[in-house]
């Protein structure tokens, strides 16, 4: 294909071999955003004339500016006759901000190369289409697979109303998350943390079951140095709503945002009581003979308030549950150098561990070590 096709072609070869390392840094670029762009997708683009790299931008914090315009006001008029490079088709709607496409016109861009269309029915092709009749030169294809990646989450949000789910687990070496009678006990170390609390501060939300509250009074924050303000949305799967007031969750609802997910049937007055305290009630329609929540109606709840990427930490119920569900996107295993003990608890509940690290279902994508730790990232099949 050269440079100058028409095609919507992943697998298609662009005549210029430098265009992929442009589009490269516009990704890297796009993932700057992630867990602060809810419930717009990350998006980077980069802007190039005569070789020379003339506007960078990345969607910024609450979804607003989009990529394209920041990188057309770092270009200024050097836009004019460049290549804008961008990681997800420009959009073509109003909504809280003008059309991204009109902005590309408007600035003079003469080759857009776009990494993937966007699924969104407000856009599903006619920013690219507006681009084209306005005599715009339009690539589109290139890095589709690695854009797909990166924007799962605004996919599945589109298409099947969940963000996309990375499941976290921590393990010894045995298998277990924690000792005899789920008390808490240290099983990764200082690197490994702090690998965590990145993931935490790229995703839009964290979640748990009301029993690691109980049993470890977690903060569940960033706090990587000058990250703090990257926490996400802490959420607790708590049907009964057994939430302590006096929790650290609680304590800290006014500054990081705290939304309990709670059965219809759970006592007003504790949710009251939550509420004043800065904590978000959602109720949730519950079979009373099954146990906890549903994890889809879970899902669904949080898609609707615009999460895109949700990260799962506890414990092992919560963990089993969405598993089994079919929910869980990607299961990032920590294990650590020590062994627990038979009488610890499993990583999955009644499942064993060997349902993903050795399942067909399921393949590593990638392996870090971590001092005396391992990570080992898999995905879905």
């Amino acid at each position: 294909m050269t440079a100058g096709a028409n095609a919507d072609d992943p697998a298609a070869a662009y005549l210029f071999p430098e265009d992929t390392r442009y589009m490269q840094l516009a990704l890297a670029l796009g993932r700057r955003g992630q867990g602060c762009t809810w419930p717009n997708p990350a998006v980077g683009a980069v802007i190039v004339k005569d070789g020379v790299i003339v506007g960078r931008g990345w969607t910024q914090a609450g979804g607003r500016p989009h990529a394209e315009p920041e990188a057309l006001r770092s270009a200024g008029e050097a836009a004019r006759g460049a290549t804008l490079y961008v990681t997800l088709e420009p959009c073509s709607h109003f909504g809280k901000s003008p059309p991204c496409a009109d902005a590309i016109i408007a600035a003079g861009i003469a080759r857009v190369v776009s990494a993937i269309e966007d699924p969104n029915p407000e856009v599903g092709g006619q920013g690219h289409a507006r681009l084209r009749a306005a005599g715009i030169q339009v690539d589109v294809g290139l890095c589709a697979e690695e854009a797909a990646r990166d924007h799962a989450g605004h996919f599945l949000r589109v298409r099947e109303k969940r963000p996309f789910v990375i499941l976290k687990l921590a393990v010894s070496v045995d298998d277990r998350i924690a000792a005899a009678g789920h008390r808490p006990v240290a099983i990764t170390g200082e690197a490994a943390k702090a690998r965590v609390h990145l993931l935490r501060a790229q995703s839009d939300a964290i979640l748990v079951g009301i029993g690691t509250v109980l049993a470890d009074d977690p903060l569940l924050t960033c706090r990587l140095p000058g990250m703090e303000a990257r926490s996400p949305v802490r959420v607790v799967l708590d049907r009964a709503l057994r939430m302590s007031g006096n929790s650290r969750l609680v304590h800290s609802a006014r500054q990081t945002p705290l939304w309990l997910m709670s059965a219809e049937t759970a006592e007003a007055a504790a949710a009251a009581k939550l509420g004043a305290a800065g904590a978000h009630v959602f109720h949730l329609a519950a079979d009373d003979h099954k146990p906890g929540l549903d994890p889809r109606a879970v899902l669904r709840t949080l898609s609707a308030q615009g999460i895109t990427r949700l990260m799962v930490e506890g414990g092992a119920r919560v963990a089993s549950s969405f598993l089994s569900a079919g929910l869980v996107d990607e299961v990032w295993l920590l294990r650590g150098p020590d062994t627990i003990g038979a009488d610890g608890v499993p990583a999955l509940d009644t499942q064993p561990l060997t349902a993903v690290t050795r399942s067909p279902h399921w393949r590593t994508r990638a392996t870090e070590t971590l001092d005396q730790d391992t990570l080992t990232i898999y995905e879905r099949t």
